[in-house]
């Protein structure tokens, strides 16, 4: 049995279950009502018919009113009425008068009654009297004149059938509503649920064969509508990650094989002769410098895949993080004269120390100056201030020149995102700004960009002040 049959079947017996308790319930109230409403009704209707009957009987005892045929057919109708059949006895039991070809044979005989406490209210008995030890339900009252009894009236009622015949209509109105009922829960549960599910599954496992492209459509604002737009989310979001897989794998092909075939040319080159003798330490420092910008590649890949997956342990310390700027301002004192740029830093406070790992917020400070360097205009300016606010203290990194686009911001943190779209640019891997982002997350930190209009861009990072 599938899982989808699991459920749909489930579904219809706690349903179907549901329904039934429900129904039955209801029909067992009805039951109950409506035979004691019968009861009470039946009863109301003897008593007034039985009394029709003890006065025409007394009438025509006294031979004050009507004849023998009058009198059989005022109890033929009482009895119609009644839906009963009738047995007039006098005080001995003598038969003298019925209605009902079952008990025309009792005519003039005489019958043994149970007349014991018998009064002139109608009384229900289970053996009224005996034919052939066989006992005789029914209604009896005893016929009094002047205070006398002068005979009994026995109605044996035939409602039973009637009963019955009502109950079994009741009980199949309930068991045609049960059988409805399923048939609609079915209907409804396959529309509103089973499909929706099944949607679901489908679309689940085309896309676990890749097709990360598929989504569902559920037109439905329920908790299945919420599975759905849950579902289409996460294939939105493997859309999103399986094309950066991509671009990732296209982009670290691209940049591993451009310095291994410079590498391999020149080294080539060397070993054939091609290469003058003269010239070998030249493309030799080319091949160093490839195969240098090949272990900043390579470490940055791997200082990426270590905090993804979350292997990158910091060494929290305390340390001043006006020192870390300068010794990171020092260490690119070279790049900074070469592009001959006016570098200014201003401490607001004489020491601002701070808690982090600081060895990577080296690599932070040293990354985000020479992406400054890189992209600030020659003869431009880097300024770099660090204040302190509330429990942090901020890092303001700005270069002049020209601002980043707007639709490229935040492109910007994106692995081997360069704006150098030819990607001549061998001094950078395109991992710095990534890898930035990332020490600052596991340090809990945050860091932004902004351009300021006309001037540049500047870099914004905060650290957690240490007390």
């Amino acid at each position: 049995m599938s899982k989808k049959d699991s459920i749909n079947r489930r579904i219809m017996v706690i349903f179907i279950s549901i329904t039934s308790i429900v129904l039955i319930s209801f029909g067992s109230i009805i039951t109950v009502l409506f035979n004691k409403n019968y009861h009470s009704t039946k009863l109301s209707n003897l008593e007034k018919q039985m009394d029709i009957i003890e006065t025409s009987i007394n009438n025509y005892l006294n031979q004050q009113d009507g004849s023998y045929q009058q009198l059989k057919q005022i109890i033929k109708m009482a009895c119609i009425s009644t839906n009963s059949e009738a047995i007039i006895t006098d005080r001995l039991g003598y038969v003298y008068l019925v209605n009902g070809e079952d008990y025309e044979n009792l005519l003039y005989s005489k019958i043994e009654l149970d007349t014991e406490s018998l009064s002139s209210n109608i009384e229900f008995k289970k053996d009224v009297y005996k034919i052939n030890n066989t006992s005789i339900k029914g209604y009896v009252k005893a016929i009094y004149e002047d205070d006398e009894i002068d005979g009994y009236m026995i109605m044996v009622t035939q409602d039973k059938s009637e009963r019955n015949f009502n109950m079994f209509i009741i009980w199949m109105a309930v068991i045609i509503e049960i059988i409805i009922s399923a048939i609609l829960i079915k209907i409804v549960t396959k529309k509103i649920i089973i499909k929706p599910i099944d949607d679901i599954n489908n679309a689940a496992k085309r896309l676990a064969k890749g097709e990360v492209e598929k989504r569902v459509v559920v037109n439905c604002n329920n908790e299945i509508g919420e599975l759905a737009e849950s579902f289409n989310m996460m294939a939105e979001s493997l859309e999103k990650s399986d094309t950066k897989r991509r671009e990732f794998i296209s982009n670290v092909s691209h940049e591993l094989r451009s310095p291994i075939t410079s590498i391999k040319g020149f080294i080539g080159g060397i070993l054939d002769g091609v290469i003058p003798r003269d010239r070998e330490n030249y493309y030799l420092k080319i091949v160093y410098d490839e195969i240098d910008r090949l272990a900043r590649l390579v470490n940055d890949l791997l200082d990426i895949s270590a905090m993804e997956s979350g292997k990158f342990n910091l060494a929290i310390t305390e340390f001043d993080i006006n020192q870390v700027i300068s010794l990171c301002i020092l260490n690119l004192e070279h790049k900074i004269k070469e592009k001959g740029l006016n570098v200014k830093a201003t401490f607001h406070d004489k020491r601002a120390y701070v808690l982090g790992d600081r060895d990577r917020i080296i690599q932070v400070v040293t990354n985000i100056i020479e992406n400054a360097i890189k992209y600030s205009n020659d003869d431009g300016e880097i300024k770099i201030d660090a204040y302190s606010k509330g429990e942090k203290i901020y890092v303001d990194i700005f270069n002049s020149g020209k601002c980043i686009d707007e639709k490229e911001l935040n492109k910007i943190w994106d692995r081997f995102y360069k704006s150098d779209k030819s990607r001549t640019n061998k001094l950078s891997t395109g991992l710095g700004l990534p890898i930035v982002r990332s020490i600052l997350s596991q340090h809990n930190e945050d860091i932004w960009v902004k351009n300021i209009e006309g001037k540049g861009v500047s870099f914004i990072f905060t650290l957690k002040k240490s007390h």
